[in-house]
């Protein structure tokens, strides 16, 4: 597996809109998108800055994986994704060389990718999401 580029940077925040005025009026980016993706609770923004993407997630849910985040951590950065040309191929090449998952096999993201997450305690600290395109 070899990442082609960085597909997004997924940064947690407590209001989409508050955040998104901030992108585009202090930073002079354009909101291209807004998608609910609901089976991880969370509604997303995304803001296009050269070949990287960021993503905005706020909770739609107190229990959900973002609104846990923010509860402990506060809003901030919340992981780093990798664009790889296969996400389950990718997963399992990780895994062997020792790297814990969270998800074993890819599933449907937003802006309709596969993604798939790598646990923090495996990678310095820093969740890590791998991600390609659906396949056909």
């Amino acid at each position: 597996m070899k990442p082609t580029h960085i597909e997004h940077i997924g940064i947690a925040v407590n209001n989409l809109q508050e955040s998104i005025e901030y992108y585009e009026k202090v930073l002079g980016l354009k909101c291209y998108a807004i998608e609910e993706v609901a089976d991880q609770k969370v509604k997303t923004a995304f803001f296009q800055v050269g070949d990287t993407k960021i993503e905005l997630l706020e909770s739609t849910d107190p229990d959900g994986p973002i609104g846990k985040f923010v509860a402990k951590k506060g809003p901030g950065m919340h992981h780093m994704a990798f664009a790889v040309s296969d996400t389950d191929q990718a997963l399992k090449e990780v895994e062997k060389k020792g790297i814990r998952l969270i998800d074993k096999q890819s599933r449907k993201g937003a802006e309709g990718l596969s993604i798939g997450f790598l646990h923090p305690k495996s990678t310095g600290g820093v969740l890590t999401e791998l991600c390609s395109k659906t396949k056909e």
